[in-house]
């Protein structure tokens, strides 16, 4: 299982989804109305190192953090 966290603004509580790769976890995300306004804008960091490709691969026990844009002072 893999842990998914959404931080800041988006409000939902972590969940963990039984998926081998981020292109998988897209596709969950994007039927939640509520995710899927953010997932254009979110970075996404794999056990706290940021990735750019959803080609990645994941396996048991990995950490996946949907971080939205913030701003602040």
């Amino acid at each position: 299982m893999v842990k998914v966290e959404f931080l800041g603004p988006i409000n939902k509580e972590p969940i963990e989804v039984d998926i081998k790769s981020l292109n998988e976890l897209s596709t969950i995300l994007k039927n939640d109305e509520v995710l899927s306004k953010w997932l254009e804008n979110c970075a996404v960091a794999v056990n706290d190192t940021m990735v750019i490709s959803k080609d990645i691969s994941l396996e048991d026990g990995d950490r996946v953090s949907l971080l939205p844009p913030v701003c602040g002072g």
